[in-house]
């Protein structure tokens, strides 16, 4: 096995193949790097191209750090410090309050993962290039499949550095001595040129409801560059909206394969997603096989909430992050130019229900909230562990001390409500990746895939470019086509129109439709909001450099050829 001059990424003992493919094959363990020699059978190709997609997997839908990086600094989510939980240094109240440090883990994790997922990439492709693939009995053009897969896979990756970082080391093979930053500019045209490349030559989805099985279609490369064309005005200074317009209404049109809008929001992120016909790209997950539950289950819900599904065991729970609260202290909402979030919901909205598992993998609502009584079971009951032990958990849409009333605080008034200032009970928390199901139907437990790319925000980007354009009421029709299937009947108390439609509400429908799908930050930026906007205990920086992440001092120690971040 060759030597990769760029780190040494690829360690004995890694785990192969974890993704379905096209080929049905059970995972396979090694202890050492396999010589060349290794890839004499289609099994062992297969698992070698798969094992750039085991650290995607781990870097989309099981490591934090992404997510974190695009949640924890912006209106939507944050984990506050509970009583003596989750102080951790302060790290939260950093990311926050955009206090962003050269020693952040969450940093250094998310440009070591973006640069390791190029790495295995490809590694992956070199070692493919010297496999005869019609000796082996591969079907004609699989070479060529793989092959292009791994090339949009690499440009995936590199679209995450542009994003989080700006400009990136391009490293095209694992061959290359160390290299240092190319401008945005540079990193932008080479993630283009991938994608035009490859994007035409992968597989098509001919099948509307077809199961997902991770293979990269055409439609995942086409979503990459319309996002990579939608985002070019924040990320090199030059608004592609119509190119990016053109690319969204391909998708629509069936160009790039067959999809279709859910009817029911239930079937995107439930327990039989895997033939969704929304998604266009997923994690798959199955119990006991595959299982992610997004990075971010245990971190979010509270520590008895098994016991409201009846003691589902092995759902154990950190009680971290939640919502950023839509009340003060008082009672009284929130109001700034960004929309609340638990109550930025139409009270008609299916969704904005207390999350209660039902039976045969049927669920209702979003959102963990109010009593911890379980509705339909009400002996199962999540009590409190800290302020509240033993008695019914009230999980409240505010963030503050109320278990000191009448002690350190005589009254509501009297609460603070910051970010350092929380209790076991504090925020309401979203349950969206990977719903879980009661005791009694514990081995449902994991099967949702984990969405990566939905139709949905197809039309959300084509909704944004209309308007951008001036054509609002073009925009407001597609973001009505998906808001309908959230009310009964199909009828939205509360429409976008072209008289409604400014940045703001734009901004809201984003938060509505993708609230916790790891992309608020990225949609912020691109409105200038990120930097520019205050929200409940958050104040505008109005520092432009805040829109990217300083480079961790350890990724520059390694590798001295690389400048940091302006303003850092």
């Amino acid at each position: 096995m060759k030597t990769n001059k760029i780190k040494n990424w690829i360690l004995a003992g890694a785990t192969t193949l974890i993704v379905a493919t096209s080929c049905d094959v059970d995972p396979s363990f090694y202890s050492q790097v396999v010589p060349e020699t290794f890839y004499t059978s289609q099994d062992a190709v297969w698992e070698r191209f798969n094992r750039p997609f085991t650290h995607w997997r781990w870097w989309v839908a099981q490591d934090r750090a992404r997510w974190e990086l695009q949640e924890l600094g912006t209106d939507e989510i944050c984990v506050p410090t509970r009583g003596s939980d989750w102080y951790n240094g302060a790290i939260y109240q950093k990311f926050h309050h955009h206090e962003y440090t050269e020693d952040m883990t969450s940093i250094e994790t998310g440009w070591t993962n973006f640069s390791m997922g190029v790495a295995l990439a490809w590694d992956a492709a070199e070692d493919l290039e010297g496999v005869d693939f019609d000796a082996l009995g591969f079907e004609a053009g699989t070479r060529e499949s793989m092959m292009n897969q791994l090339n949009t896979l690499v440009a995936s990756f590199y679209l995450d550095g542009l994003d989080f970082f700006g400009g990136v080391p391009l490293y095209k093979t694992t061959k290359s001595d160390v290299l240092p930053r190319s401008t945005a500019e540079e990193t932008f045209n080479f993630i283009d040129s991938l994608l035009q490349l490859s994007t035409p030559e992968l597989p098509v989805k001919t099948e509307l409801g077809a199961m997902e099985t991770n293979v990269i279609h055409q439609a995942v490369g086409a979503v990459l560059r319309a996002r990579l064309y939608f985002n070019a005005e924040s990320y090199i200074g030059k608004p592609m909206y119509n190119e990016a317009a053109e690319i969204c209404q391909d998708i629509l049109d069936g160009k790039y394969g067959k999809y279709a809008l859910a009817t029911d929001w239930t079937s995107i992120f439930g327990f039989r997603n895997e033939t969704c016909p929304e998604i266009i790209w997923t994690v798959p997950s199955e119990n006991a096989k595959l299982e992610t539950d997004g990075g971010y289950w245990g971190f979010t819900v509270p520590y008895n909430f098994k016991d409201f599904l009846g003691g589902l065991k092995d759902s154990g729970s950190d009680n971290g992050c939640c919502l950023l609260p839509s009340r003060d202290p008082q009672g009284n909402l929130y109001q700034f130019n960004l929309s609340n979030n638990y109550e930025g919901f139409n009270d008609k909205d299916v969704r904005k229900q207390q999350y209660v598992y039902e039976s045969g993998g049927k669920y209702r609502g979003m959102f963990v909230v109010g009593e911890m009584v379980n509705p339909d079971h009400p002996e199962w009951i999540c009590t409190g562990a800290r302020e509240y032990i033993g008695k019914p958990l009230l999980v409240r849409d505010q963030i503050s001390y109320f278990a000191k009333l009448g002690t350190d605080y005589a009254t509501e008034a009297d609460l603070p409500s910051t970010v350092g200032t929380a209790e076991e009970n504090s925020g309401v928390r979203l349950i969206k990746f990977s719903p879980r199901p009661n005791q009694d139907e514990y081995k449902e437990m994991f099967n949702p895939d984990i969405p990566i790319i939905r139709l949905a925000e197809v039309y959300y980007m084509l909704a944004e470019c209309k308007m951008r354009n001036g054509d609002k009421q073009g925009a407001a029709d597609l973001i009505n086509t998906v808001r309908k299937r959230y009310f009964e009947g199909g009828n939205d108390p509360d429409p976008v129109t072209a008289s409604n439609l400014d940045k703001y509400r734009m901004l809201k429908e984003w938060k509505l439709e993708f609230l916790g799908e790891g992309r608020r930050r990225t949609d912020l930026v691109r409105w200038n909001a990120y930097v520019t906007e205050d929200w409940w205990d958050h104040k505008a920086t109005n520092n432009p450099d805040l829109n990217r992440f300083p480079l961790h001092y350890s990724i520059i120690g390694a590798n001295n050829l690389l400048e940091q971040n302006p303003g850092y």
